[in-house]
């Protein structure tokens, strides 16, 4: 799979302090295409990010002697270098991977490292670096460039309830840009904490429980060490429940206890944690329908139902379509390094 992503060779920097770390992972990196630099100490890489082009991924210990992965990432988020990162540890410390993903980091993997998850969590954390990772501040720039008078409105809701810890619902069709507007209020809340995104569609039902408020060792087959969720990650940041539509009628239970109550359990623990993020949700399908037809809890409609922001689909503001073009035009040309500066005003015309 990672060697079909690869198309620019992505530049990976590997920060460990033992050395046969850096070389199994270095000799993996390299077997699937990637451009590879090995680094032994935390200091190498904050002294290399001041002079050198930012890599594309780290994948960094968490335990090295003197500036060690915590600290980096520490830094990284007070200069405001926003790079995907792996973090790597010998032992499994649920605060110490709470703390590594709340300062930034994409994902945890235990040593000895399995070429299987390492893979997939690269492959995530690339995903991330090409839309979330990469985008997050440019779509907060982008969200409303629009002259629609709907979409001005949209943005004023935003700005007034950016603050508000209350949920807010973002509704409309695939593509309209509901995530968009997520990361646009989140900018705006000033939240220190992250942004967190869970797609409820794209996670079989039984493992989204999971994901959302975590396990303990021994919770299920499988569950071979505890894992904090996303509830956990998020803090008092942003949690943002993509397609909430798809949730099954047991897990709308649990989450609607979490909203009224600001408390959960990890699957197969005791210990009660509080919640403290703020809720976001979208959903491309009518609510209220799926309320009437037993689909969806009408209690915890109404708990999402705070704040609801509908985003209309571009087709119903024309206006806004030739300025997204040239946007995305320019941003692209620097990223594929290309020639085209602008549109033919033929094409343009027949977007309209």
């Amino acid at each position: 799979m990672l060697n079909q992503m690869v198309d620019e060779k992505p530049n990976v920097w590997v920060v460990d302090d033992d050395a046969s770390t850096r070389s199994c992972l270095s000799d993996f990196l390299t077997s699937k295409g990637f451009e590879v630099q090995c680094l032994n100490s935390g200091e190498h890489v904050l002294a290399r990010l001041e002079s050198a082009q930012r890599p594309s991924l780290l994948i960094l210990d968490i335990r090295m002697p003197g500036v060690d992965g915590l600290e980096v990432l520490a830094e990284m988020q007070r200069l405001g270098r926003r790079i995907p990162a792996i973090m790597l540890s010998c032992v499994t410390q649920v605060n110490t991977v709470v703390k590594a993903m709340r300062l930034g980091a994409t994902d945890y993997l235990l040593k000895p490292l399995n070429d299987q998850e390492l893979e997939l969590a690269v492959e995530r954390a690339l995903e991330q670096s090409g839309s979330a990772a990469e985008v997050a501040e440019e779509e907060t720039k982008i969200a409303f460039p629009s002259s629609n008078t709907r979409m001005r409105q949209i943005r004023t809701i935003c700005d007034h309830v950016a603050r508000a810890d209350v949920p807010v619902l973002i509704l409309g069709e695939s593509g309209v840009g509901k995530e968009v507007v997520a990361r646009y209020i989140h900018a705006q809340s000033e939240r220190q904490e992250p942004f967190v995104k869970v797609n409820c569609a794209a996670i079989p039902a039984d493992l989204l429980e999971s994901e959302l408020f975590g396990h303990e060792r021994g919770a299920f087959t499988g569950a071979m060490r505890e894992k904090p969720g996303k509830f956990e990650l998020a803090g008092e940041g942003t949690l943002l429940l993509d397609e909430i539509s798809e949730m099954n009628p047991v897990l709308q239970a649990k989450l609607l206890h979490v909203l009224q109550d600001g408390e959960y359990s990890r699957l197969g623990g005791t210990c009660v944690l509080r919640s403290h993020a703020r809720i976001l949700a979208t959903t491309n399908k009518p609510l209220q329908s799926l309320v009437a037809s037993g689909s969806f809890r009408e209690d915890l409609y109404f708990r999402l139902n705070v704040i609801t922001i509908e985003i209309p689909p571009l087709r119903e503001r024309p206006e806004d379509i030739i300025p997204l073009c040239r946007w995305f035009v320019e941003k692209y040309r620097a990223k594929y390094k290309s020639s085209v500066e602008q549109l033919p005003s033929q094409l343009e015309q027949a977007f309209l």
